[in-house]
C-alpha cells in the first residue's frame, strides 16, 4: 500500500503524493477545457475550469489514491446537447485527460533526458512526476467504463451496438478490476516502463 512509503520514506511519499495531485489536477481541468473548447460551458459553471486542486479532488477517490495508490478524481461533468461536434466532442474530452498526463510526461522527460541535472532529490521527484503522467495516462485509455478509454469506445462503437455498451456500464466494477489485475502484469512492465523509457532514456527505479 502507498501508505506504507509514509511511515518507510517521508520524503518519498511527499514526492508521490505531489505528483499524484499535479497529474490529476491537470488531467480533470483538461477535460474541463476541452468540454468549454467544444461549446459547453457546464464544468466551467461549476467552478471546474481551474488548476484548483481543490475542485477536482473526490474525497473517496482522493483517499484511496493516497492511502493504496489507486482512486479517482472527481469526474467532470458535461452537456452532451451543448457539444459542437457531438459525433465524436464526448471521446474528445475524454482523450484530453490521457493526453494532458503524457505531454507532461513528454515535456518533463525531455528535460531528464536532456539537461544536466545535479540535484537528486530534483531528479527523483521528476522521475515519479513522468512515471506517475505515464501510468495514469494509459490507465485511463484502457476502454472500460467509467476510463476515459470507454468514452473513446462509445463514440466509435455504432448506435446498433447499444446494448452491449450497457452490458459494459453494468460490469463497471468488475471490469475495472480486471483492467488492475492486466496493468499489473502486463501494462506496467510491457507498456508503461517501455515508455518511460523512450520518454527518458533510462529505465525507470526511485
Amino acid at each position: 500500500m502507498l501508505i506504507q512509503i509514509l511511515f518507510l520514506n517521508p520524503i518519498l511519499y511527499l514526492m508521490i503524493a505531489v505528483s499524484i495531485l499535479l497529474a490529476l489536477t491537470v488531467h480533470e481541468y483538461s477535460h474541463a477545457q476541452m468540454a468549454y473548447f467544444l461549446g459547453d460551458s457546464t464544468a466551467k459553471d461549476l467552478g471546474r475550469l481551474t488548476i484548483n486542486p481543490l475542485k477536482h479532488l473526490d474525497p473517496f477517490g482522493t483517499f484511496f489514491l493516497f492511502l493504496f495508490g489507486i482512486g479517482w478524481g472527481k469526474p467532470v461533468p458535461f452537456n452532451f446537447l451543448n457539444l459542437r461536434n457531438k459525433r465524436f466532442g464526448p471521446a474528445l474530452i475524454a482523450i484530453a485527460g490521457p493526453a494532458s498526463n503524457f505531454s507532461m510526461a513528454l515535456i518533463v522527460g525531455f528535460v531528464l533526458r536532456f539537461f544536466p541535472l545535479v540535484n537528486q532529490g530534483l531528479i527523483s521527484f521528476l522521475v515519479i512526476f513522468v512515471w506517475l503522467n505515464v501510468l495514469l495516462g494509459v490507465f485511463n485509455l484502457m476502454p472500460v467504463p467509467p476510463l476515459d478509454g470507454s468514452h473513446i469506445l462509445f463514440s466509435i462503437l455504432p448506435a446498433s451496438l447499444n446494448r452491449m455498451k450497457m452490458s459494459l456500464l453494468g460490469s463497471s466494477f468488475i471490469l475495472v478490476f480486471l483492467v488492475i489485475l492486466f496493468m499489473l502484469y502486463i501494462g506496467i512492465p510491457f507498456i508503461c516502463r517501455p515508455l518511460f523509457y523512450l520518454i527518458t532514456g533510462m529505465p525507470f527505479s526511485i
